[in-house]
């Protein structure tokens, strides 16, 4: 389905282009002879647009070839919208020298150098900006499950998971995780967050029937050669694509590194992302940023400060012991939200819990004091944070702080998201937050553990932005 939907937007795109092409060229046309930036025309060399329409048309069909032979509209699976630019960038500069080559090839003194250049730069930001747009359209979709391939997975173990994570992790590649079967009865009973456990592999006919599936993703080791192939018939039969995950000689998928040399495929074993330099890199980029926080938003803090002490008796701040990297504990600090002795009453509230699995959120908590309702909804209650970050027992990305009491809950897969300092923000934020069950929190933190880049902390960090202001899943 996802690739369907591609193609008619591929072609929508192609259609929308040619007409975006030839009005950023009306525009440079203005710009150049009518608003005259940068330099002035002599009016020896005046030109009326008609005289460039036959070039216009001539540069459309150029950057159609051009864009086509460089994989513009053949974008891969979840290529981001900088890709899309770079290719863009490309395509453009290559149908802009072309044009201008033929252009002083026949008539060198009547066409204006300048005018070619502003049209290539009109060109890219209206296409990179018309992209924007059509991403955003596209998410929106994506998010009421318009378009995406409905996926089933065979096997819920160590790769599976890592399967689920990435797919939960990148939401444009367009798959969405229905849920998994697995022979094993320890695996096979439990859902994994909202992705459904529909018992045994001999299900999975009775399962893609019912949930309508696109395509089975097989996570099985090596060594059930056998299965697999029959399960790859059985999904002939049923008419749903196939394909399978390689369970290379049972290393962590996280940690396989595969080289092309010369045409041969070498595979390795990559380090974890976060050690020696670019953990140094992270460190000082939060001590730098959670200083400057600090320091710049300290009218807001001591505002927020006398707020809380005029709307409810108690404290400033709220304090709570977390687990933090390594299970480490330490003293978190927020402000306080919630009346005073709220922690005494949660055990009167548990049945009104709203997250499956160790955490303990309600929507509507009687226990919130009136400035506390404002500050959870902005996420300002999270601002001392930023303390915890300069003393290194957090960090600005990355998961979500625990409470011992959770952590006792944990099965053995939820501990690695230990393996890496909390975060005041992290993919479980920008995702969903509040909406969202701990396993599919679990995969987010995994997730990011495994696949962190300097570029991803920027992407969390922008991602966090509208979410605090929109407040969705805030509570």
């Amino acid at each position: 389905m996802f690739e369907r939907y591609r193609r008619l937007g591929s072609l929508a795109t192609a259609l929308m282009d040619i007409v975006l092409i030839n009005l950023a060229f009306a525009v440079a046309y203005w710009v150049r002879y009518d608003l005259q930036w940068f330099r002035a025309v002599d009016p020896v060399y005046d030109a009326p647009f008609r005289v460039y329409v036959p070039f216009a048309l001539v540069l459309t069909v150029l950057l159609m070839i051009t864009y086509k032979l460089g994989g513009v509209y053949d974008q891969p699976r979840g290529a981001s919208w900088l890709d899309e630019v770079y290719a863009l960038v490309g395509g453009t500069t290559t149908g802009i020298v072309i044009i201008m080559a033929i252009t002083f090839w026949f008539r060198p003194l009547v066409y204006s150098r300048l005018m070619f250049i502003w049209a290539g730069g009109m060109i890219v930001a209206l296409l990179s900006l018309s992209r924007l747009i059509k991403r955003w359209v596209w998410e929106s979709l994506m998010r009421r499950g318009i378009g995406v391939d409905r996926v089933l997975i065979v096997g819920a173990g160590e790769v599976g998971r890592k399967l689920m994570r990435n797919i939960v992790g990148q939401p444009e590649l367009g798959y969405q995780v229905i849920g998994f079967v697995d022979d094993d009865p320890e695996r096979n009973r439990t859902d994994i967050g909202r992705f459904k456990a529909f018992g045994g592999i001999n299900n999975l006919p009775h399962a893609v029937q019912e949930e309508a599936i696109d395509e089975v993703i097989i996570t099985l080791p090596w060594m059930y050669h056998r299965k697999i192939l029959g399960i790859m018939r059985q999904c002939e039969r049923e008419q749903v694509r196939a394909r399978i995950v390689p369970d290379l000689f049972q290393l962590a998928l996280s940690r396989v590194d595969i080289e092309d040399l010369g045409g041969i495929p070498i595979i390795g074993v990559k380090e974890i992302s976060i050690t020696g330099w670019n953990l140094a890199f992270k460190r000082a980029s939060d001590i730098v940023l959670s200083l400057a926080g600090l320091i710049l938003l300290s009218p807001l803090i001591l505002l927020i400060s006398v707020a809380i002490k005029l709307d409810s008796p108690g404290p400033i701040l709220f304090k709570q012991v977390r687990v933090g990297k390594g299970g480490r504990r330490f003293v978190f600090y927020k402000f306080r939200s919630m009346r005073q002795g709220a922690e005494e009453e949660r055990p009167q509230l548990a049945d009104r819990d709203e997250v499956v699995g160790p955490t303990f959120k309600i929507r509507h908590d009687p226990r919130c004091t009136r400035v506390g309702r404002f500050v959870r909804r902005t996420s300002l209650d999270e601002l001392p944070q930023l303390y915890n970050v300069l003393r290194g027992e957090m960090s600005l990305v990355g998961p979500r702080p625990a409470i011992p009491l959770e952590v006792e809950q944990y099965q053995e897969w939820h501990l690695r998201r230990l393996e890496i300092s909390p975060g005041i923000t992290g993919l479980w934020q920008v995702s969903g937050r509040s909406r969202l069950t701990f396993d599919e929190m679990c995969l987010l933190d995994i997730y990011y553990l495994e696949n962190w880049s300097p570029l991803l902390d920027l992407k969390i960090a922008l991602k966090t932005i509208p979410a605090i202001l929109v407040g969705t899943g805030a509570y």
